[in-house]
């Protein structure tokens, strides 16, 4: 597949069901090597959901709080910035990633939090918008933490979600969706955006490319929480 082989080994465990506290040292020794890493699997996740996020959001921009959920090194807070988002916030479960994220200087706040565990140690209805960008996967965050994203999200903000959809990630996919929907029918949410991208990132392996192309696809998911606002005519 044109990847060296310990990208390939390092991207596949990262995937692979493991214990809790051995994802979290995983994550942690991931960390000084991630965004070389990302960048050789050509992974385009933070780009697309920042510049999906940015168009559904009304301006502007600068004054809007956002939560990055499981924000790694600051992949997505560089796309958000670039987007004119300048409040942003952030939570991992890996302090190695989190020290990276610090580095950056592009939050004002960043927490330990492990997703799935622990509850969002943030107020409720505390942000305009909350991203959650490639950790909805198999062996990585449970579907069950939506409700939490939506706790700590303001009525009619915005929920950016992204997740995979090569062979090993279906059917985690396919239960994420239903709980998706599931929100969305019980009036928690609207779905604004749900957007297939063919050329995700590159595939690890044959197997795993979803059209034979070498790269596996995923999805984008803009949803905005009820109840939205009613905005005044004239």
């Amino acid at each position: 597949m044109g990847l060296p082989a310990a990208v390939r080994d390092r991207v596949v465990a990262v995937h692979r069901g493991s214990a809790l506290p051995e994802r979290l040292r995983f994550y942690d020794g991931w960390a000084a090597r991630y965004e070389q890493d990302v960048a050789a699997l050509e992974y385009r996740a933070p780009h697309l959901a920042a510049a999906s996020l940015a168009f559904a959001f009304p301006a502007p921009h600068a004054e809007a709080r956002l939560l990055d959920v499981a924000c790694g090194t600051g992949l997505v807070a560089r796309e958000l910035h670039r987007r004119g988002f300048r409040c942003l916030h952030g939570v991992d479960g890996s302090a190695g990633m989190l020290e990276r994220a610090r580095s950056t200087g592009l939050y004002q706040e960043l927490r330990l939090c492990v997703l799935g565990r622990d509850p969002l140690p943030l107020p409720t209805e505390h942000y305009d918008a909350v991203t959650l960008v490639g950790a909805l996967g198999e062996g990585q965050v449970p579907s069950t933490v939506l409700p939490e994203l939506l706790r700590v999200t303001k009525p009619g903000g915005f929920l950016c979600l992204t997740t995979r959809s090569n062979p090993s990630n279906l059917r985690y996919k396919a239960e994420l969706e239903v709980a998706l929907g599931q929100l969305e029918r019980s009036g928690a949410w609207q779905k604004l955006l749900a957007q297939e991208v063919e050329y995700w990132e590159r595939a690890v392996t044959e197997e795993e490319s979803t059209q034979g192309n070498g790269y596996i696809s995923g999805v984008v998911y803009i949803y905005q929480k009820c109840p939205v606002p009613h905005l005044e005519e004239g």
